[in-house]
């Protein structure tokens, strides 16, 4: 695996793992805050831990999505990438004001899924170049 491929790989898999946080807060933080109400008072409690998140996200999914693109050329991969981020910005900055605690949620998941499932497909995409790339260079040493 090249460089450039190794770093957008870790970009895809952070940018995942980051999304499900974000909506496993988002989805599980009452059922934790009934059930012990002391997180509310902790970091994980506060609106300010999904703002933290989604801008924590935001230019490592940039990141892999731009360069992963780059190599693969599905670009459709990178602006339904970028309309994920632009829902979780949305949900994090004027979601619950604009939409209600529901709708805020329910951006939230959509954002969320929708940069889960393009960060997966970018990192097969990447793989699946990277191979054949790999596959092309071994037809010429034959």
């Amino acid at each position: 695996m090249s460089g450039i491929i190794w770093y957008v790989s870790l970009a895809d898999r952070a940018a995942v793992a980051v999304s499900i946080i974000c909506a496993f807060h988002c989805v599980l933080l009452p059922v934790f805050v009934v059930s012990s109400p002391t997180i509310a008072a902790t970091i994980f409690g506060q609106e300010s831990f999904h703002q933290i998140l989604v801008f924590l996200i935001i230019p490592i999914s940039l990141y892999g999505l731009i360069l992963g693109c780059r190599r693969h050329k599905h670009n459709i991969i990178k602006y339904f990438g970028f309309g994920g981020l632009g829902v979780l910005v949305l949900a994090a900055t004027v979601g619950h004001d604009v939409f209600g605690e529901m709708g805020e949620k329910f951006l939230t998941l959509l954002g969320s899924v929708l940069i889960a499932l393009v960060h997966i497909r970018n990192h097969l995409l990447c793989h699946k170049f990277e191979s054949r790339n790999v596959e092309d260079l071994s037809l010429i040493h034959i």
